[in-house]
Order: C-alpha cells, then sequence, then structure tokens
C-alpha cells in the first residue's frame, strides 16, 4: 500500500505541473491572438490612437493580472509543498 504522503506529494507534482503547461499554453495562445491583434489594429488608418492605446494598456493589465495570478499559485504550491514535506518529518519523527 503507498504511504498517503507520498501519494500527496505525487499528486500536488502532477497538479503543478499540469497547471504549469496549462498556464504557458494559455500565455502562448495569447502572445499569438495579441500579435494577431496589433497586425489588424495596425492595418486600420481609421482608428484613433486613443483606441489603440485603450487595447495596449487593456494588453498590458492582462499580461500583468497573468503573472500575479502565476506567482500566486507558485506560491500555494510551494505551501503545499512545505505542508507535506512537514508533515512527513512529524510521521517520521513519531516512528523514531
Amino acid at each position: 500500500m503507498m504511504d498517503p504522503k507520498k501519494m500527496g506529494k505525487q499528486m500536488l507534482d502532477f497538479y503543478k505541473t499540469t497547471f504549469d503547461n496549462s498556464f504557458a499554453a494559455m500565455m502562448m495562445l495569447q502572445e499569438q491572438m495579441e500579435r494577431m491583434a496589433n497586425l489588424y489594429w495596425g492595418q486600420m488608418a481609421n482608428v484613433p490612437d486613443e483606441v489603440k492605446k485603450g487595447v495596449a494598456e487593456w494588453t498590458k493589465s492582462y499580461k500583468k493580472n497573468c503573472e500575479d495570478f502565476k506567482k500566486m499559485m507558485d506560491d500555494s504550491f510551494k505551501k503545499l509543498e512545505a505542508f507535506l514535506g512537514e508533515a512527513e518529518k512529524a510521521e517520521k519523527a513519531k516512528t523514531a
């Protein structure tokens, strides 16, 4: 039978890897869409500069929020890893 703490660690590793890969794919898609939008907006001569600036600010804000979300998730995964590590140490101390 597998140790529950080891299984928890493996599950956490799986979830972190899945999140990292999904987030990276989402960011690649966002970057591609941003390039396409910039190309589209750049070809439209009759679009006011204010609109272009607004889109640029929205994109900048979106990227910042994505970075903040990624940092929060990374921090949360680190906390969970530390918690599992402490639980494993406590269990070893009980059996020693």
